[in-house]
């Protein structure tokens, strides 16, 4: 049985074979299709760096309809990780590519905890419009299993003007 998966992608190192980080997420969009069939993907953004990185990243979103159970495709994003040269270090650094599953058909799934095992929905993705605006392109009716928020709706929560403070 065949489940799907909202994927993020996101990059800002060079590759020697695919180059810009663009580049590198492109192709790894690519790539991802070996683990099922790929039925969306958004286009590539550019976000600012976020914690101990330091240079611009590329992000992006697919949809993909696989075979696999969570911990299996996590398994296979992270050997795809390893194979277009991430090295495990300071967490938030630069990276070539970093994938994450954000959410599946399955609704929640939890192994081990927060900080080691895998959580779906993504704990953080509410709170990255990184990740909210390549999904925005792609998925906006899929919710959030424990907000019951569409994409939509969290994309326009985490993005509207707010006052000033006095």
């Amino acid at each position: 049985m065949s489940s799907l998966y909202l994927v993020a992608l996101g990059s800002n190192r060079r590759h020697a074979l695919y180059g810009a980080p663009e580049g590198v997420v492109r192709a790894a969009m690519e790539e991802l299709a070996a683990f099922g069939t790929v039925l969306a993907r958004s286009p590539v953004i550019a976000s600012a760096a976020m914690g101990a990185a330091q240079r611009r990243f590329a992000n992006a979103a697919l949809v993909l309809d696989s075979e696999l159970s969570p911990p299996a495709l996590l398994a296979a994003l992270k050997r795809t990780e390893r194979e277009y040269g991430r090295r495990r270090g300071q967490r938030w650094g630069d990276r070539v590519l970093d994938c994450d599953i954000i959410l599946w058909s399955g609704g929640a799934w939890r192994s081990g905890s927060r900080s080691t095992g895998l959580v779906i929905p993504h704990p953080e993705f509410r709170r990255r419009a990184f990740v909210l605006a390549p999904a925005l392109a792609i998925a906006p009716a899929w919710r959030d299993p424990e907000s019951g928020l569409t994409i939509a709706q969290a994309h326009a929560r985490l993005t509207r003007c707010r006052p000033l403070p006095r």
